[in-house]
């Protein structure tokens, strides 16, 4: 028999008061749901944990979506000591004497330890090293757990060591499923005193709790405890009853995290897909969640010269208008000046030739060096200039209907297109006249 007192959170004792969450929580792999991807039969998790042997692993996905659940019951399927460690409350030190007690199970035959690690990228990437050479030799299974995108996270020589398995959102299904599962449950569960609870009731939560099962679990709590006390002539609790009683749970968003980034860059990716019900969807996501409306319009003023362009000379006009308006009215009547500048936008034609000619020139300008430019171009505001041939042969335009075939480009350069309008909206005029004009300073 083991020496370490591990506390069972499913027991008669401690299940009354403990959170519906903690004691719903599965104990095995069967047990758990909306993670088919890992734990199904056919599952990555499932083949890599199967005869016991688990590998270090780093769980990473948003709150409520099973990363401590899974450490745990991987710790059950190895045979292991489940040591639970906050990252946010403990430090090398703490480390340290877990990986002593480790040692010491070790040394007496009485089974490997699994560290489970959470909110691990709080630890910064020296203090990370600490977990290095004990998941080398073996001394621990280390299993970490984060909301933020390990490739930053975490370094290099730790990801190197364990594998990072991505944990979705749970889906409504997932939660609905659960949900149920936690009113039947006679034990774990509020099945002892059951109360009548519609599937749209169920439905409601699991939308409300956006993929976060604790969340859902902590709200069926509060609903279960008022719809038992509810009077017969009250009526049954439904969906009216609920909304008295939930709050709009805000939406899962991290302004520095990843979950932001994913936002941004499907709006964005919506305005240059030319879909404006995809990019205000996206838009209001970033809105509702709390990004500054100035981000936004910031970014749309850098889409109208990226991708849209000459293509529609209007649009950089527009959104630069939007800045201004939203800076006038600010909320909540801004957002009516965000749907116009994204509906303008993501219905304009889209070129990308401006941008990616300042590129090219760009790139030209490093590599050529500090080319000469022609003397007939240069000024010349004074005596001395003249004579020594500066702006000799030049021909005004405007003397000569608008246009005259010169070279403008040094020398090296001649011939070079930076700029190669596409045929799309105003862009097509322009590559028209650039055909004209280039065919004629080619003769020349």
């Amino acid at each position: 028999m083991r020496d370490d007192a591990r506390v069972d959170l499913f027991s008669k004792e401690l299940a009354a008061d403990r959170p519906l969450a903690e004691r719903m929580r599965p104990r095995t792999l069967d047990e758990v749901l909306g993670q088919d991807g890992l734990v199904g039969e056919a599952g990555l998790l499932r083949r890599l944990s199967a005869g016991g042997e688990v590998p270090s692993l780093v769980f990473w996905g948003p709150p409520g979506s099973g990363k401590t659940t899974l450490a745990r019951a991987l710790a059950g399927l190895a045979d292991a000591v489940f040591e639970p460690f906050s990252a946010v409350l403990g430090g090398v030190k703490e480390v340290r004497e877990i990986v002593e007690r480790a040692r010491d199970r070790r040394r007496r035959g009485l089974g490997r330890t699994l560290l489970f690690v959470d909110e691990i990228h709080r630890f910064n990437k020296g203090q990370q090293d600490a977990f290095l050479p004990h998941v080398e030799d073996g001394t621990l299974i280390l299993v970490g757990a984060t909301t933020e995108n390990p490739s930053f996270a975490l370094n290099a020589a730790l990801l190197s060591r364990c594998r990072v398995m991505r944990l979705e959102p749970l889906h409504k299904a997932a939660l609905v499923a659960l949900l149920e599962r936690a009113l039947a449950e006679p034990e774990r569960g509020l099945g002892a005193e059951p109360v009548a609870l519609s599937r749209e009731v169920l439905e409601a939560l699991a939308e409300t709790a956006d993929g976060d099962a604790r969340r859902a679990l902590n709200d069926l709590e509060v609903v279960w405890r008022i719809a038992r006390r509810r009077a017969p002539e009250d009526g049954p609790f439904d969906l009216a009853a609920l909304g008295q009683v939930l709050a709009r749970a805000p939406l899962r968003h991290d302004r520095d995290g990843d979950q932001h980034y994913d936002v941004v860059s499907a709006f964005i990716k919506s305005l240059r897909g030319s879909d404006p019900d995809a990019a205000l969807y996206y838009m209001a996501r970033l809105i509702e969640a709390g990004d500054d409306p100035r981000f936004i319009l910031r970014r749309m003023v850098i889409f109208a010269a990226e991708d849209v362009g000459n293509a529609d000379p209007r649009a950089l006009g527009v959104a630069v208008d939007g800045v201004t308006a939203y800076q006038l009215v600010g909320m909540p009547e801004g957002r009516i000046i965000l749907g116009q500048v994204a509906t303008y936008l993501a219905t304009a034609p889209k070129s990308n030739a401006s941008y990616l000619a300042i590129d090219a020139a760009l790139e030209a300008a490093r590599g050529a060096g500090t080319l000469p430019v022609p003397a007939r171009l240069k000024n010349a505001p004074t005596r001395l200039m003249k004579e020594m041939g500066h702006a000799e042969g030049y021909r005004y335009p405007h003397d000569h209907g608008g246009f005259v075939p010169e070279h403008y480009l040094p020398e090296a350069l001649r011939g070079r297109i930076f700029y190669d309008p596409p045929d799309a909206g105003y862009e097509r005029q322009i590559a028209e006249r650039l055909v004209r004009w280039r065919k004629a300073r080619d003769e020349r």
